[in-house]
């Protein structure tokens, strides 16, 4: 696809609702939802087939540049799968150390888990592929409960997972010791403000704060143990970003400066100390812009107003879609590898990309 026909093809698909379901995929059926269940939902684990298209150039307009930013481009997949469940990725998080197997959510309530396959520092393809539900306390699919499949942020400490659903504002807590993508979900108790966030611009992105070993204890943050939740475009009086600090020794609220109408859409913490914000915005005659920046994580507490250095910034004169996704992992050379994903919406008209660079200086 060209990418005048990407430009045509993204704004055209906005005329139906940016962050709706808007066409959907033809896919293989197979069966018709239970009542008041999102189409592309599952109802049991199942494996499925994903196929991988490489994207060797990540600017198409000029195939020799690299370095995008502080970010240097390493490679890029658009994948697709006769799954009809396939896409809608809103969130990723590594489950390993050498950024290969994986857990994904979809917006509709469901688990991906899988592994990228590499062949030296470039993806290649996914492999070992499944799919099952988000399973709510008495182990049903979370999306029998009407609106509650909007899955849009992921967390992660150890094995405990938690989840942001956007349209009702809540957090659940799955503690994948018990049984993996099986595990039972349960709903964590959340500031009263996250509740009140705008309908379909609630949470978007979480990261967990691990608590250090207790021979580091010179090196802990005041917010070990802390889940923090950025709103997409939760605003304050000022017009800034509203996000959540939930447990640890600091609970509260505090503010990320809100510039150029971007919306936060996900985040991710380095192990040096920063939280990088993955941010979009939209716009009729730009179409999507994409950006990340840098939020010291020191700089965060209640009441704070938090801004950063923008590390990197894209549009559709790159190969970009609905970015959605980001995590990190350092390889066994000291490299930050980012990767990020994004949600098709469930659309014909965009697409589900999976794109690696490297955090250089």
């Amino acid at each position: 696809m060209s990418n005048t026909t990407s430009r045509r093809s993204f704004i055209a698909h906005a005329a139906a609702g940016f962050s709706t379901l808007a066409l959907p995929r033809l896919a293989h059926a197979q069966g018709a939802p239970k009542p008041g269940q999102p189409e592309h939902t599952v109802d049991a684990p199942v494996s499925i087939e994903v196929n991988a298209r490489p994207i060797p150039f990540f600017e198409p307009r000029d195939r020799s540049r690299v370095r995008f930013g502080r970010l240097a481009y390493r490679s890029g997949l658009v994948l697709t799968s006769p799954h009809r469940g396939f896409g809608g990725l809103s969130g990723l998080r590594f489950l390993d150390d050498k950024g290969e197997r994986f857990l994904a959510l979809s917006d509709q309530g469901t688990w991906f888990t899988g592994a990228i396959r590499y062949d030296g520092s470039r993806m290649t393809g996914l492999d070992d592929v499944e799919t099952a539900p988000m399973l709510n306390a008495e182990g049903r699919p979370i999306t029998e409960k009407r609106l509650w499949y909007d899955t849009e942020s992921l967390a992660r400490d150890g094995s405990t997972f938690y989840v942001g659903l956007e349209r009702v504002n809540q957090i659940m807590r799955f503690d994948f010791a018990k049984g993996g993508t099986r595990a039972h979900g349960e709903v964590i108790a959340s500031p009263s403000a996250i509740r009140k966030l705008p309908y379909n611009k609630g949470l978007e992105a979480m990261v967990f704060v691990p608590k250090g070993k207790e021979k580091d204890k010179d090196k802990s943050t005041p917010l070990a143990g802390t889940l923090i939740a950025f709103s997409e475009r939760g605003l304050d009086a000022d017009g800034n970003l509203l996000a959540f600090l939930i447990g640890g020794a600091s609970p509260g609220q505090f503010a990320v400066r809100r510039t150029e109408k971007f919306d936060i859409s996900d985040a991710v913490l380095l192990a040096s100390g920063e939280v990088l914000i993955l941010e979009r915005k939209f716009s009729w005659f730009t179409g999507i812009d994409i950006r990340i920046r840098a939020i010291p994580l020191a700089s965060i507490a209640p009441g704070a107003l938090v801004d950063g250095p923008e590390l990197f910034r894209a549009d559709l004169g790159h190969e970009v879609d609905n970015m959605e996704g980001i995590d990190a992992h350092v390889t066994a050379t000291g490299e930050t590898v980012l990767t990020m994903v994004s949600d098709d919406n469930f659309s014909m008209l965009q697409r589900t990309l999976l794109l690696q660079f490297t955090l250089v200086e």
